[in-house]
């Protein structure tokens, strides 16, 4: 069944609104969400697989200088891509700076709990 055009022109409206009042609701639903940081973890391989490529036209090239700067190249893209990298954060699940307060004190806080009793006998 097939909308009117004034249908249309107010579906493309509350689009609009709900574009503007919630983009990631919007990116969501679309399938459409990138992060600042998910598009530096993708430059970061793209940038890798480029360095790559340098790599092996140095290579082939017989050329050393342009394979050191390949190798620059591959190394400053996996870099960025795992300086960057955070599922959590991908995901735009919670990672608020209290979530290591709300689980609790971890292994390390209870080893030392533990080293400090003990010196303390």
């Amino acid at each position: 069944m097939a909308l009117s055009d004034h249908e249309q022109k107010l579906l493309a409206e509350m689009e609009a609104a709900l574009a503007a009042d919630d983009p990631r609701l919007v990116g969501a639903l679309t399938g459409k969400v990138r992060t600042r940081q998910a598009s530096r973890v993708l430059l970061g391989f793209v940038s890798v697989l480029m360095g790559l490529a340098v790599i092996l036209a140095g290579l082939v090239a017989k050329s050393t200088p342009v394979g050191i700067i390949g190798f620059v190249i591959a190394l400053a893209g996996a870099f960025t891509a795992i300086s960057n990298f955070s599922l959590r954060q991908m995901l735009g699940k919670n990672t608020g700076t209290n979530s290591r307060k709300q689980r609790g004190p971890g292994i390390g806080d209870r080893l030392g709990q533990r080293w400090d009793d003990r010196n303390n006998q």
